[in-house]
C-alpha cells in the first residue's frame, strides 16, 4: 500500500511538472514574440536636424522589426530582443516640422507610431577633427608667411656673417 502511494504521489508531481513546462517556455507578455505587437517607443532624440541621425527603439519585437517614415528616411531594421535598436539617417530634404514613424516586427502585424521632429538645417559637423583639407586662400596664406620667415632669416643670417670693423676678433 506505501509503494501504491509514493507511485502515485510520483506521477502527480511529474504531471504537474510536465503541464506547467509549456506555460515556463511561454513568452514574457510585452516580448512580441507571441505576436504582441511593438510598444514602448521611443527616440533619441526627439528634435533633429535634415541630414542627421536619430536613434529608434521599440519594446515587444523578439525577433525584430522595421522602422519607416515615407519622405523622412529610408526603412531601418529593427534589432531582435527584448529591447530593439534602429538608428536611421533623416534625408537632407526632410520637411521640416513633425513627423510620426512606424514600427513593425517580423513576427505581428501591430503596428505603433510615435512622433518626431525635423529642424531645419544641418546640424553641425562635429567629431570631422582633420578630415577638411585646407582651402586655397590658406594655403596661399600659409605659403606666404614661410616665405617671409625664411627671407626673414636669410637676412637676418647674412647680417651675422659680416665683421664688425674696428673689433679685435
Amino acid at each position: 500500500m506505501r509503494a501504491f502511494r509514493a507511485l502515485t504521489v510520483t506521477a502527480a508531481v511529474f504531471a504537474a511538472v510536465g503541464l506547467s513546462a509549456p506555460f515556463a517556455a511561454a513568452d514574457p507578455p510585452g516580448t512580441g514574440i507571441g505576436g504582441q505587437g511593438p510598444s514602448n517607443v521611443s527616440v533619441n532624440p526627439f528634435s533633429v536636424h535634415q541630414g542627421s541621425t536619430m536613434q529608434v527603439s521599440a519594446t515587444g519585437c523578439g525577433h525584430g522589426g522595421t522602422v519607416s517614415a515615407p519622405g523622412t528616411f529610408s526603412p531601418a531594421n529593427l534589432s531582435a530582443g527584448t529591447v530593439g535598436f534602429a538608428n536611421v539617417r533623416i534625408f537632407n530634404h526632410a520637411s521640416p516640422g513633425t513627423h510620426t514613424l512606424q514600427v513593425k516586427c517580423n513576427d505581428s502585424s501591430l503596428i505603433a507610431t510615435h512622433r518626431f521632429q525635423v529642424l531645419l538645417g544641418r546640424g553641425a559637423q562635429g567629431g570631422l577633427g582633420g578630415s577638411f583639407g585646407p582651402s586655397p586662400a590658406e594655403t596661399a596664406i600659409g605659403a606666404g608667411l614661410v616665405g617671409t620667415s625664411a627671407l626673414g632669416a636669410g637676412i637676418h643670417l647674412m647680417r651675422r656673417r659680416r665683421p664688425v670693423r674696428g673689433r679685435v676678433a
